[in-house]
């Protein structure tokens, strides 16, 4: 008889593992002190996060098929070497003021660490609980999302107290060792592991009663539907997430204090979307979810153009960042209920590279605009448009789907 693990540690060193990689997006509060120590131009110590970014999306493709073929307690391991040695290294750039190393260690390496500790506990909590993917999948997810709320008073101290370089020394060690614990716990289910009710209840989630292999997968219209639906949800997302605070004060005329605040505000609603959505999908159904995101999608961005009441801007700009938030908590769930679960890992993978070409979309096109017609309008008339292009695929995909599994029904 086959001794049950309990999925829920499982699931929680997942969390640990994205709440380490997470820290990622508190890049910005080691911009300033950066740029003063070694008097490196402010874009080119922003261009590392960009390029760890853009190495997530694109190792993602290739450490998904890892996590198929080794398990994910081996690119768990990976990923706690690549990413702590970056960060460790990132020290070591800082305090000898080379900025090639700076992009070789945080944006390559570190970016590498970023890409395979992503898919790491994804698609194998999914397996865990195939009667819970969006919860699942949202609980993992909103670790990477609050990351940042954590390690950025957490660095601000260290920095403070330690400087800037033996922060990162400090933080790469901790990074490692915490993440090589958690990759270990991060194990696939056995064969007849989970109860039968639960794989009983977990069939009702498919759309598709398919199990596909990835290479199967990416040669479906249906796949490059859902890249383009979360490439365009991940343009909005980041470009606003890029822009948030100067354009509410130069839109609304918002204090840099007050603004500050708001984007403090903002992680909380990203992070909290990523498991409200995803776990309302487990009610709604994917493609009805996915929809429903870009309809407040357009109508926040909407409201953006048209108000200049600051309350209602900084509402309008947090309910935007929790489908930001969802977009990334969902969209496992969905590959899952339409692909199937056999190489999940993979097929994830393979659409992260979406995040990789929103990362270098959505910041460029509004910091362009911006630099040439001073202000936001036409960008945002942009995300809106392409929303509306996204709302549209979403909305074929619900209608291709209709009727074939309801979650709610069964």
């Amino acid at each position: 008889m086959i001794k049950t693990r309990n999925r829920y540690i499982i699931a929680f060193a997942g969390i640990m593992l994205h709440l380490m990689i997470g820290g990622v997006y508190a890049w910005s509060v080691f911009t300033a002190p950066i740029v003063k120590q070694t008097g490196w131009a402010e874009t080119s110590v922003s261009f590392a996060f960009s390029l760890a970014i853009f190495f997530l999306g694109m190792s993602a493709a290739f450490m998904g098929r890892l996590v198929e073929k080794f398990g994910p307690t081996v690119t768990g391991t990976i990923s706690s070497i690549c990413y702590g040695l970056g960060v460790f290294l990132t020290g070591i750039a800082i305090e000898n003021q080379q900025l090639w190393l700076l992009y070789l260690a945080y944006g390559v390496i570190g970016g590498l660490g970023l890409g395979a500790g992503y898919v790491t506990p994804v698609s194998t909590i999914i397996r865990w609980f195939p009667d819970k993917r969006g919860l699942a999948t949202g609980l993992a997810i909103m670790g990477f999302g609050f990351a940042a709320l954590l390690t950025g008073p957490v660095a601000q101290n260290l920095m403070a107290n330690f400087g800037v370089s033996n922060t990162f020394y400090i933080l790469g060690i901790f990074y490692f060792i915490v993440m090589l614990i958690a990759a270990q716990f991060i194990k696939k289910p056995r064969a007849n592991e989970l109860p039968k009710a639960v794989v009983k209840k977990a069939s009702h989630f498919s759309l598709t009663g398919q199990n596909m292999t990835a290479n199967e997968a990416v040669k479906t219209p249906i796949f490059w539907a859902l890249w383009l639906m979360f490439f365009i949800n991940i343009t909005t997302g980041i470009g606003l997430v890029s822009a948030a605070s100067p354009m509410a004060q130069s839109m609304t005329n918002m204090s840099v204090s007050v603004a500050a605040l708001m984007v403090g505000i903002l992680g909380l609603f990203n992070g909290f979307g990523c498991l409200a959505w995803a776990t309302l999908s487990d009610y709604l159904g994917r493609p009805k979810t996915y929809s429903a995101i870009f309809i407040l999608d357009i109508v926040m961005l909407i409201i953006l153009v048209l108000c200049k009441t600051p309350i209602i801007f900084a509402l309008a700009l947090c309910l935007l960042l929790s489908c930001y938030g969802a977009g990334f908590s969902v969209i496992p769930a969905y590959l899952g209920d339409v692909f199937g679960t056999r190489e999940l890992g993979a097929i994830h993978g393979y659409i992260l590279t979406a995040w990789a070409a929103a990362g270098m979309v959505g910041p460029v096109l509004l910091s362009y605009t911006h630099q040439i017609l001073h202000n936001y309008y036409v960008t945002l008339i942009v995300f809106i448009v392409i929303d509306i292009l996204a709302f549209l695929v979403s909305l074929a995909l619900q209608r291709a789907f209709a009727g074939i599994q309801d979650p709610v029904k069964n």
